[in-house]
């Protein structure tokens, strides 16, 4: 009898919590909110039950702030809408990730206010 490898989903909400909080390191260092997520979860989107979800969610939100950001910037010359944008990006990459990672220790699935769909 062949035995096959089987890889077992386990269930792990703190991984899940981690990987929206590890996007708060855009604040303390500067960069790493897109990659680290990114990393994470790919390295466990086949074995983390839920993790796909989290990260498709995660990695939606982040480009979603880079496009607003980018958006934001020329439109400070408009009288000065941009900076209205740009504090709004900030608060909602902010508040976000930490209701999220609440809602993800919880087993609940993440809603991300304002986010664009670029990966379903």
């Amino acid at each position: 009898m062949e035995v096959i490898n089987q890889k077992a989903v386990r269930t792990d909400n703190t991984l899940l919590a981690v990987t929206h909080l590890t996007q708060l390191l855009n604040y303390a260092l500067g960069f790493g909110g897109l990659i680290t997520p990114l990393i994470i979860w790919l390295a466990s989107r086949n074995r983390v039950e839920g993790m796909d979800e989290h990260g498709k969610a995660i990695v939606n939100l982040q480009i979603s702030l880079i496009l607003y950001i980018i958006v934001s910037i020329p439109a400070i010359l408009l009288l000065g809408l941009g900076i209205l944008g740009l504090i709004g990006t900030a608060i909602l990459g902010f508040v976000m990730p930490i209701v999220n990672a609440v809602k993800a220790a919880n087993g609940e699935s993440p809603s991300y206010f304002m986010t664009i769909r670029f990966l379903n």
